[in-house]
């Protein structure tokens, strides 16, 4: 776990009343999840709804979505926060990373430039996962 890094990702795309209290749960193994939880069904509330964008449909293509975050900036590298543990707090390869979280039907965050670029995926409600573009206008 990358601590700074995700430290930025949490001031740049969650909201300010939840900043402090999600880093908290994030830099404690036992809490972790809890704050993984606050993206599932109150993702609208926690994450700054100004710099969500949604992906319109259909967005299951891992490639599809690379590419769209290529062209918004992205590099080939990024950094994972993620309900499965297998690839939480890791830096992975951008299409490794989405590979890995699109359609999993938990949330994730892969964060491709830390204060100013993400991709988002929601806990599955409805086919397919809600999907956005967190993106800082800078």
């Amino acid at each position: 776990m990358d601590k700074e890094i995700e430290k930025i990702i949490v001031k740049s795309f969650f909201t300010k009343r939840l900043q402090d209290r999600v880093l908290f749960e994030l830099s404690s193994p036992k809490k972790r999840k809890d704050a993984l939880s606050r993206l599932c069904h109150s993702y609208r509330t926690t994450l700054r709804e100004e710099y969500m964008f949604d992906i319109p449909k259909p967005n299951s293509d891992p490639e599809e979505i690379a590419m769209l975050l290529k062209q918004n900036g992205a590099r080939s590298s990024c950094y994972v926060i993620s309900w499965d543990e297998e690839i939480d707090g890791n830096k992975l390869p951008l299409l490794t990373a989405l590979e890995n979280t699109l359609g999993m039907g938990m949330p994730s965050i892969i964060s491709c430039i830390p204060n100013k670029l993400a991709y988002f995926e929601a806990e599955q409600e409805v086919l397919p996962s809600p999907r956005f573009l967190l993106k800082k206008q800078q």
